[in-house]
């Protein structure tokens, strides 16, 4: 398969290095910066260069890896060099309709990915409106190298994803930041509260990856009456942690539509 993709960044660098230990692919990186070609070449054998080029083949795919503000000139610059080629775009907001309406082509999914892809243990959701078996396939094929693929039923869940999964690592790593500074605050160096905190997220994740049982009743499980953990679990209900999450997340996926709305209207 021969996939160029459209910015270098970290996303992008990600997504590569998985194709690359999948072997069989043909990688192409459109770039303004030098350094950064020359690191994924390096790093992954791709070929790179700062124009794009002249023309793309039906059998090509096209992997949009901009900042989303970039991307409607991005498109109009592309839409005449496109030669019916699938795009897959990983551009956060950018509606399917107004990708469409730039690129002068319905062939395209969209993606939303999160940064755990760059270790290869990402979450992406993609949805397509009008795309071939074969096309949807291509598109899996260069997610699954960054992780766990779900397809979703319609463009909404775009929006739904990126309050669990896309904008999810965020929450975690606050909560883990939380668990640091209480680890310090009880007497261990930041490195000692660093390496206990991760350790304990990797395995009560690993844990929960294992059991049949529920979540909450793992966590009732941690628990005895009155007893430590209980303690903390309720200060944790008394400052409505739970529900700030909840809430949080809601906000995420308002902040998304809003964003959609905004950036897809040119």
């Amino acid at each position: 398969m021969q996939i160029t993709f459209i910015g270098g960044g970290n996303m992008a660098g990600a997504i590569i290095g998985g194709l690359a230990r999948q072997g069989g692919h043909r990688i192409h990186v459109v770039e303004h910066q030098q350094d950064k070609l020359d690191q994924l070449a390096a790093d992954f054998g791709c070929s790179g260069g700062q124009a794009l080029p002249e023309r793309f083949s039906a059998d090509d795919v096209v992997v949009l890896a901009v900042k989303p503000q970039q991307l409607r000139e991005l498109c109009l610059e592309l839409a005449p060099r496109l030669g019916g080629a699938l795009v897959v775009s990983i551009a956060a907001g950018i509606r399917l309709d107004a990708l469409a309406r730039w690129l002068g082509s319905g062939r395209i999914v969209r993606v939303m990915p999160n940064t755990p892809a760059m270790v290869g243990k990402g979450v992406s959701g993609l949805f397509a409106a009008a795309v071939p078996a074969s096309d949807r396939a291509a598109a899996e094929t260069i997610m699954r190298a960054a992780g766990l693929t779900v397809w979703l039923d319609d463009e909404a869940g775009i929006d739904d994803i990126t309050s669990v999964s896309g904008s999810g690592p965020a929450y975690v790593f606050y909560f883990i930041e939380s668990m640091i500074e209480a680890g310090v605050k009880a007497g261990f160096s930041e490195s000692q509260a660093r390496e206990l905190v991760l350790a304990t997220f990797d395995g009560a994740v690993e844990l929960a990856r294992q059991s049949p049982l529920p979540v909450a009743t793992l966590r009732r499980n941690v628990m005895s009456k009155g007893g430590t953990t209980e303690r903390a679990i309720a200060r944790f209900e008394a400052e409505g942690v739970k529900a700030a999450i909840v809430a949080g997340a809601m906000d995420c996926r308002e902040r998304s539509v809003e964003m959609g709305q905004q950036l897809s209207q040119e």
